[in-house]
């Protein structure tokens, strides 16, 4: 029996784009690519995630390292955040749930410092959480087993019990080595009908 939902934050309940906002900002491919490449894929920017390096050491390391593109780096870095637009109908749906007053509902997310306390201030959905496990905050990221028992562990969660929501497929994996059912997150709409195959009712 289904007791605990777990959801992901980043392109779950709040977008997460990278690709997009550059295409805004930059009409030449090869500049977008280059730095898609030298700021969301870099080593750095995990660390951020797990809360090792502060957004501004991230800057400083990565415009020396790319002196080239040190001005596209810092602007990037001054606008990323507005990006962090919440997702409708996963929103909705999170309230539902709440509203039904069924199941435990909780956050596992890697998520920055900066990105997560303005996410958090700007959306009320946060109030449905029973509780949450932020990356940055705990000091481990998914899919690494820690950032899972300590989700498990602080809030007496029994794996068995639980669906986790991830966009990707890694961190669903985490999540299955400790036994808990999961969902690879496409639109709210399927997400909707994949809870309903675990006799969630709306």
């Amino acid at each position: 029996m289904i007791k605990n939902i777990i959801f992901d934050l980043g392109n779950v309940l709040l977008e997460f784009k990278p690709a997009q906002l550059l295409e805004e900002k930059y009409s030449d491919p090869e500049l977008r690519e280059r730095l898609f490449h030298e700021i969301f894929q870099s080593p750095e920017w995990l660390l951020l995630d797990k809360g090792v390096l502060s957004q501004e050491e991230v800057v400083e390391l990565l415009t020396i390292r790319h002196r080239d593109d040190a001005l596209e780096i810092k602007d990037i870095f001054q606008n990323w955040l507005e990006m962090l637009k919440p997702i409708s109908g996963t929103v909705a749906l999170l309230k539902q749930l709440r509203d039904l007053g069924y199941y435990n509902l909780y956050a596992l997310s890697n998520y920055h410092i900066l990105a997560f306390e303005k996410v958090y201030k700007e959306n009320d959905f946060f109030q449905y959480f029973d509780g949450m496990i932020i990356s940055a905050l705990e000091k481990t990221i998914k899919p690494e087993r820690e950032i899972y028992q300590k989700l498990i562990t602080r809030y007496e969660i029994i794996p068995e019990e639980a669906i986790f929501i991830d966009d990707t497929e890694a961190n669903l994996k985490g999540a299955e080595e400790f036994g808990m059912k999961t969902i690879l997150f496409k639109s709210p709409h399927e997400l909707k009908e994949k809870l309903r195959d675990y006799t969630i009712k709306f």
